[in-house]
């Protein structure tokens, strides 16, 4: 298991909200659609741009990179649409009571 490191309380983040965590030198964006929580690299693979600014689909479980419109599937990093075709890391996410927290290797 990896470094385990708290971003927020759940209350902190809204469904269908995205937001930005820094966690020893790793860019992560938080993804919260309904009681489940996504983690993944805050990094577009197109064209190094922060998918934190994005925006979130629930229905489909993705998020959208605001500056050229790739999707990533939120569950495993995968670009759904193009112009990315380069997966994003993501992370274990880990919920204790309140408490959210993210799993890097």
């Amino acid at each position: 298991m990896g470094e385990r490191a708290v971003l927020c309380r759940r209350d902190e983040l809204a469904s269908g909200e995205v937001r930005r965590f820094e966690v020893a030198g790793v860019a992560v964006a938080l993804v919260r659609i309904g009681d489940d929580f996504y983690a993944l690299a805050d990094r577009c693979s197109h064209e190094d741009y922060p998918l934190s600014e994005g925006e979130v689909f629930a229905e489909d479980c993705t998020l959208e990179c605001a500056r050229h419109g790739s999707t990533f599937d939120l569950r495993t990093g995968e670009p759904c649409s193009l112009p990315a075709t380069v997966p994003v890391a993501v992370y274990e996410v880990d919920v204790r009571g309140d408490e959210v927290a993210v799993v890097l290797p």
